[in-house]
């Protein structure tokens, strides 16, 4: 009964609140005690006894008294981090002042007068018991105690920490406290594993579902490019005024890496017990990825016009320092073991149905995933040092194929098509994919034999062939991560030999071809791979060979490409009565893996937030060269242009065509075309276009290996009536090309490269998952967010 009649008093001084018209005085106690006293309001109920109309109404009529509301529920906090909440009615006030500001907060963030309002200093803030609101230099402005006050407060003894008191009267002093030796979880940098206490997981829950929606004020802001605009909670959270900064950090780090979600292994135990690590691991991974979005740092001259785009302004962020700064053997691999096992927690296959417990975090620490990488190049090489690196790759591919027909996934498809593309910027990533693929992950993809290059090749085809149209602008960075590797890949199997030439098969049709202004760079790049595979690794690579002689007629076609009007608008009509970017039914599909479910769409009534368009490849990479040694020299883009100028495509043909895209075309229509194909209807495919490009096709490696080899195959096949594959495989094995082909192409590497436009498309991304994630309670729903339009599919 108890609990009733406090919901009932709550919600009789909500609808108080509401109501009055005049303003409620700061220091009537009485009055705003009935907000945060009571012990039995959860989080939800909070939401649901304070609705959004009402808010609403209280910010337009009444603004003071939700000012007020504001500022009585921040000084709530500030006094519970300053006493250390030592009785349970403390803890509780601190607990209701974080629900209601949770609840309250968002809608402060929709409406552009209001949102200065925490950035202000309230006056008269010393009065009322509020003097700990006040600074030594005055009075702070409410945003930035109601962060230190959480800061506080998650190192609380007893509430959010255990206890280090030695005796029944020893106190610990909140001011004096040292941070560093509370940290939540042992990991990077300590030792100790405290106890577990589910109370102090749900205290810290609580707080981090308020500093990330203090955090979410930049949800309340249109997308724009401005890199230079920081968001004001994160810098200031992550700055030296922060004394918790470097222990909050850890805690947060090793929190997420710490966390087995199966726990001791009993079938169903999830659904006996509640996790309440899991909820703490879930708000915490993404603090870190919205704490770890800017980087900071003062810029050198902030008046200097030639300032470099990238240089931003403001105090640096200590969580992206502490990040980058991680450098010990045992700490990457704690991290990254970490990361891997809640990956590979979603695949895992057990004979009892719904058995073990599945995280459905898995975007969120893609994205923390990126962040390592980006920010601490140490921990990138770290994981590409050894096969662990496949750990973090099976999990991907897993996700990327069980993406690929649902349009509110498009988001998850992108992130993880990034990381691979940034890995597959360093070669190691292209010598680990060589180890055999042995796990049996259930994906509806055929069973092959071979290795992880293998699958990879097997799900990108699968992705093209059969995803969704939005996933049409990924095509040309899943094919830049296979000309990636492919200079390293020893033994491709016959089934992903297949799968390229099918892909080059569909992709070098000429209605495909004439169809958009850059259609013919995907047709370049699987050119570009079939080269370097040739080139560098001919010897253990007889399966992919076998597959280019048996599918000839492709470059044959390719080199006599026609390109009179007459062919161009014959090809466009074929395009009108069959729009299918590929044909599906060519491919020979087999059985697919066991215990496999197909991609299914998003069910009806799905909700996705959109995200901005995605820049083309070239620029989203920039071009090295490896060199003799190995090492990997940066190439100007100038030295593209005079390479074509000079005509110079003989030797390096792989270097010419995509690489030298942008002296093709404007960069508008690169940009209009890649955006949508219906919208390049203004723009027609012309003789002479053909032309410029079609006479930088690097066919000439292709071909000479067709001028030697077929012969000799056809020779073998009528001399010894063979008609059996595996004779035919065998003496491609032995053979060899040494002298007869072109002098070897440099190895070009397209590395991934950060930029204003993969800087927005992180952020809208980052905070589509947030936004979607938080349901219980729906911390931003039915709010005015403008950075992304939230659509039901």
């Amino acid at each position: 009964m108890g609990s009733t009649d406090s919901k009932l008093s709550f919600r009789k001084a909500v609808i108080q609140l509401t109501t009055k018209t005049q303003p409620v005085e700061a220091t009537d106690d009485a009055f705003w005690d009935q907000f945060w006293a009571d012990s039995t309001t959860t989080v939800q109920d909070v939401f649901a006894l304070v609705p959004a109309a009402e808010i609403r109404a209280l910010r337009e009529e009444s603004p003071s008294n939700l000012a007020t509301l504001c500022y009585k529920a921040v000084e709530k906090l500030v006094q519970g981090a300053d006493s250390g909440c030592p009785s349970e009615r403390e803890k509780q006030v601190v607990l209701n002042s974080t629900r209601i500001l949770t609840r309250i907060l968002p809608y402060i963030f929709e409406d552009q007068d209001w949102r200065g309002f925490f950035w202000s200093t309230v006056p008269g803030a010393g009065r009322a018991g509020g003097e700990e609101l006040d600074d030594d230099e005055g009075a702070r402005p409410l945003a930035e105690s109601l962060l230190l006050a959480i800061a506080d407060l998650l190192f609380c003894p007893d509430f959010t920490v255990h206890s280090h008191k030695r005796g029944p009267d020893s106190v610990e002093n909140m001011h004096s406290i040292d941070s560093c030796e509370y940290i939540w979880e042992a990991g990077v940098g300590f030792a100790q594993s405290p106890p577990l206490n589910y109370i102090h997981d749900l205290n810290r829950t609580e707080l981090l579902r308020l500093l990330l929606t203090c955090f979410s004020e930049v949800m309340y802001l249109p997308a724009s490019t401005d890199n230079h605009v920081l968001n004001p909670w994160v810098t200031f959270f992550c700055s030296t005024e922060n004394r918790h900064a470097l222990p909050l950090f850890t805690s947060l780090l090793n929190v997420v890496s710490a966390y087995d979600p199966v726990g001791y292994g009993i079938p169903y135990n999830h659904l006996l017990f509640s996790d309440y690590r899991e909820q703490l691991v879930e708000q915490a991974v993404q603090i870190l990825i919205v704490t770890l979005e800017h980087d900071g740092g003062p810029s050198h001259c902030p008046s200097s016009p030639s300032m470099e785009e990238h240089e931003s302004t403001g105090p640096e962020n200590l969580f992206v320092n502490y990040l980058s700064r991680i450098h010990r053997e045992e700490d990457f691999d704690f991290v990254l073991k970490g990361l891997a096992r809640l990956l590979t927690n979603p695949l895992t296959q057990t004979y009892l149905p719904n058995s073990t417990k599945k995280i459905q975090f898995h975007q969120e620490l893609l994205v923390l995933f990126w962040k390592l990488c980006d920010f601490n190049k140490k921990f990138l090489f770290f994981v590409l040092k050894s096969s662990d690196v496949l750990d973090i790759l099976v999990p991907i591919l897993f996700y990327l194929n069980d993406a690929r027909a649902d349009q509110s996934r498009v988001g998850l498809m992108h992130i993880g098509v990034f990381i691979l593309l940034l890995l597959s910027g360093e070669r190691n990533f292209g010598v680990r994919l060589n180890k055999p693929y042995a796990l049996h992950v259930p994906m509806d993809i055929p069973v092959f034999t071979g290795t992880h290059a293998d699958l990879l090749i097997v799900v990108f085809h699968k992705i093209i062939t059969t995803g969704h149209q939005r996933l049409q602008p990924l095509f040309d960075c899943l094919l830049t991560i296979v000309v990636n590797v492919s200079p390293y890949l020893k033994s491709l199997s016959m089934v992903a030999a297949n799968k390229l030439l099918h892909l080059l098969e569909a992709f070098s049709t000429s209605w495909f071809l004439f169809s958009a202004v850059q259609n013919h760079h995907l047709a370049f790049f699987l050119l570009e791979a079939f080269n370097n595979i040739i080139q560098y690794q001919f010897d253990g690579n007889c399966n992919l060979v076998y597959a280019i002689i048996r599918k000839r007629n492709i470059f044959h076609q390719l080199a006599n490409l026609p390109s009179d009007p007459a062919t161009i608008q014959k090809a466009l009509q074929r395009k009108r009565k069959t729009p299918d970017v590929i044909s599906r039914t060519s491919s020979q599909e087999t059985v697919s893996m066991e215990g496999s479910r197909p991609a299914v769409p998003a069910e009806p009534g799905t909700l996705k937030a959109s995200l901005v368009a995605i820049p083309g490849i070239d620029k989203l990479t920039e071009k090295s060269q490896v060199s003799e040694d190995g090492t990997m020299v940066s190439v100007p883009k100038m030295q593209h242009s005079a390479q074509i100028a000079a005509g110079g495509t003989s030797d390096t043909e792989s270097n010419s065509g995509k690489d030298n895209e942008d002296v093709f075309y404007t960069e508008a229509e690169m940009e209009r075309s890649r955006l949508s194909s219906s919208s390049a209807s203004n723009w027609v495919p012309t003789p002479d276009w053909v032309l410029s490009w079609k006479c930088k096709l690097p066919l000439q490696t292709i071909m000479r290996l067709l001028q030697v080899l077929v012969p000799q195959v056809e020779k073998i096949c009528i001399d010894k009536g063979l008609t059996d594959e595996s004779e035919i495989l065998k003496f491609l094995q032995h053979g060899t090309l040494v002298g007869l082909l072109p002098v070897p192409h440099p190895i070009l590497i397209r590395k991934y490269q950060a930029n204003a436009g993969t800087a927005m498309w992180f952020r809208t991304y980052m905070w589509g998952v947030v936004y979607l994630r938080n349901v219980d309670p729906p911390i931003w729903y039915d709010t005015d967010v403008r950075l992304f339009e939230i659509q039901k599919m």
